[in-house]
């Protein structure tokens, strides 16, 4: 797990130094065992490394070998690279380490770009074929990985952070209008290649894309989810999806355990994370490390879940930690939550995975985490009503989205609205395509391939890589995800809500922690804005910044000042709370 980032000028100049340096120098913390810039011609590569697999200088990056006229920068891991190695030794490589690094590079020289499909793991990387002049720039079937680009006059920069592109100078920093409505309606999932900077772009997940040496490219993508099931697959019952389901995911983390440093779990104490923990000591892990973290609580709503933590910790004799955060080490690092940001993010749980990598980064390096078995098995609440939906697009918006387009308009000023209601189009579109016909596979498809990558997954990435810490999703296999298709939505929807993995995790774990009410990372001080807090956020909103800039209604934000608590989104976040974000990040990207 690193941060990854190139030059590549398309009129033939040679690429700056100073400009890899200093982007390489903005991912520090992403990685922060090592440094490499490579360049060659009009193509430079930067790297910042966190060693997890082969620690040793053999496994250092930009990774070079002369003989097959390649260089390649890569961030993630690649689980099954053993099994990929022997392959290629067969096939006549000879290896210098023991990197999955070399293993990506060597797979590209044996199959091109049909070694992608290979591959089992989180991946953004970038190669240079020497003879042809070809870069190619490619993204995990989920978008595990972020990678960031931006193009200059003359060219094209990439980066594992938007901030890594902004260190490297020239970025305009004017807001998209159409990513902003996102972001304001769709709860801030901002779908690639947008972001809410019109000169930033962000390539889509499962994307091959090649760059020709005149800058031309082409895009391929190599992976899709699927929906459609056979007649055998929709009567099959669910005691043997049940068996499926959990032999899948048993693969699944044991792939994810592959590393030459220890490898622990983050633990919120539901039925996801206990559920892997449970695998873990299936597979005979012993001191398991687990880690749980929870904050005061406000306005009568609690701020932890350590009762069901501490229940798995205790059966499985884990090396637990338990972290609690008081409310006032909370606020004093807001801003540094907001500085880990590539993109705003308004969940709360931001500032619990900021503060959770930190502590867990002390003691160590890789961390299992339980996000994606929601979109991939059904487990939200605006899932139910889809369920025979006449209108699915209505009834998702009608479950999901912060606001309509006519609320936005009274909310924004009118040279930041977008001039149609850009987040249903795109839902409709996305509700169009073919490969998915029931309502609810509709929006099951939608979450996994767009809510989930640009919502939970990048913030566990933006957090946890902040620490130079590095989180594996196993829900998010793509073999797990492929056979969660497959199964009928009433099966997914059973026992409210994700049923088949709920039948699953009986042969694992206690049922106290199964059928306990859902819980989510509890940060009631962000949802009641009061105080302080109250204080901070004014501060910023008010700031003569922000009255240049002119984002929101004045009178919109006056009554978000006199009564947060009024002002609620369905997915229980603040109002107040997403315009501030929105503003503290501007502001401390023009910083």
């Amino acid at each position: 797990m690193c941060g990854i980032c190139g030059e590549i000028n398309f009129d033939g100049s040679e690429t700056s130094e100073r400009r890899l340096q200093a982007m390489t120098a903005a991912m520090e913390r992403r990685g922060p065992d090592g440094a490499g810039i490579f360049q060659r011609g009009s193509v430079g590569f930067g790297h910042r490394r966190l060693m997890v697999i082969d620690p040793t200088e053999a496994g250092a990056q930009p990774f070079v070998v002369p003989e097959l006229g390649l260089s390649l920068v890569f961030n993630g891991c690649i689980y099954n690279y053993p099994e990929l190695r022997q392959e290629l030794e067969a096939a006549g490589h000879s290896f210098r380490s023991t990197s999955d690094t070399e293993v990506v590079l060597r797979a590209w020289a044996e199959w091109g770009p049909a070694a992608v499909e290979r591959f089992a793991g989180m991946f953004a990387f970038a190669v240079h074929d020497w003879a042809s002049g070809a870069v190619t720039l490619v993204r995990d079937r989920f978008g595990i990985k972020p990678l960031y680009y931006t193009e200059t006059g003359k060219g094209l920069r990439f980066a594992s952070t938007l901030r890594a592109l902004l260190a490297g100078g020239d970025v305009d920093l004017t807001l998209d209008r159409v990513a902003l409505h996102h972001y304001m309606t769709w709860h801030a999932v901002v779908p690639p290649p947008r972001t809410l900077l019109q000169a930033v772009r962000k390539l889509p997940p499962a994307t091959i894309r090649r760059y020709a040496p005149d800058g031309s490219h082409s895009d391929t993508v190599y992976w899709t989810a699927s929906f459609l099931r056979s007649p055998e697959d929709e009567a099959r019952p669910m005691e043997e999806w049940r068996e499926r389901v959990l032999e899948a995911l048993r693969i699944a983390v044991r792939r994810r355990m592959v590393s030459d440093v220890p490898v622990g779990v983050l633990l919120s104490g539901g039925v996801d994370s206990s559920l892997i923990v449970g695998l873990l000591a299936e597979e005979g892990q012993r001191g398991l490390a687990t880690y749980s973290i929870g904050f005061e609580e406000a306005k009568g709503e609690k701020g932890d879940e350590f009762r069901y933590s501490d229940l798995i910790a205790r059966h499985y004799e884990t090396d637990h930690h338990k972290i609690f955060i008081p409310s006032d080490e909370m606020r004093a690092n807001l801003p540094a939550t907001i500085a880990a940001m590539s993109e705003p993010m308004v969940s709360y749980d931001n500032i619990g995975f900021f503060l959770l990598s930190r502590e867990v980064s002390k003691t160590i390096k890789v961390v299992q985490s339980g996000q994606g078995a929601d979109e991939v098995f059904g487990g939200y609440d605006w899932y139910p009503p889809l369920a025979g939906s006449a209108d699915p697009v209505t009834d998702y918006a009608a479950a999901f989205f912060d606001r309509s387009h006519a609320r936005l308009a009274q909310h924004l000023s009118p040279d930041y609205l977008a001039d149609k209601d850009e987040s249903l189009a795109f839902v409709t579109h996305h509700f169009g395509l073919p490969g998915a016909d029931d309502p609810v596979d509709k929006a099951l498809r939608l979450d996994t391939n767009v809510m989930l990558v640009d919502d939970p997954v990048k913030r566990v990435d933006n957090m946890t890589m902040s620490w130079g810490l590095e989180a594996r999703v196993p829900f998010l296999d793509h073999e797990l995800v492929e056979l969660a298709g497959r199964i009928p939505a009433r099966h997914k929807l059973a026992q409210g809500g994700k049923g088949v993995l709920k039948e699953a995790a009986r042969q694992v774990i206690a049922a106290e922690v199964i059928d306990r009410p859902k819980g989510y990372f509890p940060v009631p001080a962000l949802k009641y804005i009061d105080g302080p807090y109250l204080e901070m956020v004014r501060d910023t909103l008010t700031s003569d910044s922000a009255r240049s800039r002119g984002i929101f209604r004045p009178e919109y934000l006056e009554q978000l000042f006199a009564a947060p608590a009024d002002h609620i989104t369905r997915l229980r976040g603040s109002e107040l709370w997403q315009a501030a974000v929105l503003e503290m990040w501007l502001q401390d990207i023009e910083a």
